[in-house]
């Protein structure tokens, strides 16, 4: 397992919005199955702090990051400033509800966890969202300063990645099967697992057909959906030379073609603004079916950033300026 840092605001990371919708879907899911059952799903406030090993750290972190944000303590017996750091996180993690768990992991006696994380010294204090690793703060840090980042994580969980935490119930036996319960198996989740297996393998056309194959049963199904778009962008822009295409751009600036290949270079290299402001300027000095055009592809490039994006919720507006 190699951790991956997660910028909040970054480019656009196709690997971070697939996580992302994959997060929401489980998160649902399990939500769903839970009111299915008549249960709540409901974890003891002893739950909400747990130690991790090497051992555990697939189940107890990676897993759990699905349903909610984890939020690991990074500490060691000698560490004078851990002993003033952890009970504040551990206090915090009962005050915020379920918000986000909190993982403890002794550096001295996982090794390899605080390798793999790049920890340079305790205490140091990561989170894991939808199975990706973000730096918080390293070293002793205020309670405001604390309050603050986790109000941050919290926020950018629920909205980016629809994990609204674990619901607390203080009469709940700790460590029931609540506190360690695996997200339900979706109906779709074997063709989508066969699309992502294909995505992996390069072959862009089967992931397409994968997702679409899906859609055809379930139209609004999110993952899918994403899925899609991303699949249809990479086939996009396999085989294309990029200087060529971004040269015809610069030399073409009316032809719609043009700006719609050099958009989905863009975006494919993490250029999402000057990805969509192209496609705006262009619409702007287009009409009928070439302004059409423009707008459906910046529509699809929408849905492979995401609905909840500044940058897409930006784009949107400047959309609709252009349009009327």
């Amino acid at each position: 397992m190699q951790p991956r840092n997660m910028s909040m605001s970054g480019v656009v990371d196709l690997a971070a919005v697939k996580a992302a919708q994959e997060a929401k879907a489980k998160a649902e899911q399990a939500r769903a199955e839970a009111a299915r059952q008549g249960g709540t799903g409901a974890v003891s406030p002893a739950d909400l702090v747990i130690d991790v090993d090497e051992a555990g750290f697939e189940r107890d972190v990676l897993q759990r990051s699905a349903e909610v944000p984890v939020v690991i303590d990074f500490w060691a017996e000698w560490c004078q400033p851990c002993k003033q750091l952890s009970p504040v996180l551990e206090r915090l993690a009962v005050e915020y509800n379920g918000r986000f768990l909190l993982a403890k992991i002794d550096v001295d006696a996982n090794q390899m966890l605080m390798q793999q994380f790049g920890i340079q010294g305790v205490p140091a204090v990561f989170a894991v969202v939808a199975g990706q690793a973000l730096p918080l703060f390293q070293g002793a840090a205020g309670e405001q300063q604390i309050r603050q980042t986790l109000d941050q994580l919290v926020t950018v969980a629920e909205q980016r990645f629809g994990l609204t935490g674990l619901t607390v119930d203080p009469d709940a036996e700790p460590g029931g099967a609540a506190a360690g319960a695996a997200a339900p198996v979706g109906p779709y989740d074997a063709a989508l697992n066969a699309a992502a297996q294909a995505l992996d393998a390069g072959d862009l056309a089967g992931a397409v057909q994968a997702y679409k194959n899906v859609l055809a049963d379930d139209p609004a199904h999110p993952e899918a959906k994403l899925g899609l778009a991303q699949a249809e962008l990479l086939q996009r822009v396999q085989g294309m030379d990029p200087q060529k295409v971004r040269q015809e751009a610069a030399e073409k600036p009316k032809d719609v073609a043009a700006q719609i290949a050099a958009a989905d270079l863009d975006l494919v290299g993490g250029h999402v603004e000057d990805a969509f402001g192209r496609l705006i300027d262009t619409v702007q000095r287009t009409a009928g079916d070439d302004r059409d055009a423009v707008r459906l592809r910046l529509l699809e490039l929408f849905e492979v950033v995401g609905p909840e994006d500044p940058r897409v919720v930006g784009a949107r507006r400047a959309l609709a300026r252009a349009l009327f």
